[in-house]
């Protein structure tokens, strides 16, 4: 499996996701820079960390999305290929469009950083084909932007589609329906605020982020 890991301007995750790719694929991701405009050929999957892009100026994710390598992004999402968006991640691919809704500052306006627990709502995917539908895991979550917010219109087609991929167990940052991650209407484009690859060994604590990437590569073997 080919990987790579797009790295912006103030990202501070992105070694943290490459680390989580290279253990679960056996081969260290390429680190594309954000003014790259193109993307190593016969990619499989592509990761956009989180942190805090382009310091969080104008909106979280509005700047990082319109950085040239996106286009290279969305032509690779457009043909299936894998995307996987966390935190500020999430924030970009809403930006970009990839996915549906905005991440507002969350309920409170407080910076939210500590373990949650969620419910994997979807578990037909290549994201989440390792865990079991209606399963609670529980994975960290740090950020003050992870609001999740749709019209109504879109919130019943991502209930509906089975879209919706995870769903805090509780109330953490105001989410609407407590959306933690959703999915696009192809499948192939992930976008969730919790930080699965800050627990994939023993020594964060838990495992239960691990599947996630163990799940990308046994679809990619298949």
């Amino acid at each position: 499996m080919k990987s790579a890991v797009i790295v912006f301007p103030g990202s501070n995750c992105d070694r943290d996701l490459a680390v989580a790719f290279r253990d679960a694929t056996g081969v260290a991701p390429a680190m594309i820079w954000h003014r790259e405009t193109s993307l190593p050929d016969g990619i499989d999957l592509i990761g956009v960390p989180g942190g805090f892009s382009y310091g969080d100026y104008l909106r979280s994710g509005a700047m990082a999305a319109r950085s040239p390598v996106m286009r290279a992004v969305a032509d690779a999402a457009a043909r299936g290929v894998r995307v996987f968006g966390v935190c500020n991640g999430f924030q970009v691919l809403t930006e970009a469009g990839l996915l549906p809704g905005a991440l507002m500052r969350n309920a409170g306006i407080n910076f939210v950083c500590r373990d949650v627990d969620l419910t994997v709502e979807n578990s037909d995917s290549p994201f989440t084909r390792l865990y079991a539908s209606g399963e609670t895991i529980t994975i960290p979550v740090a950020h003050h932007d992870g609001n999740y917010t749709a019209d109504d219109v879109t919130l019943d087609r991502l209930e509906s589609e089975g879209r919706v991929a995870f769903r805090y167990g509780s109330a953490v940052n105001g989410s609407a329906r407590n959306i933690a991650g959703i999915l696009n209407d192809a499948g192939n484009v992930l976008g969730m605020m919790p930080h699965p690859e800050r627990m994939v060994e023993a020594a964060h604590g838990r495992s239960d982020g691990r599947r996630l990437f163990e799940g990308l590569l046994e679809g990619v073997a298949a």
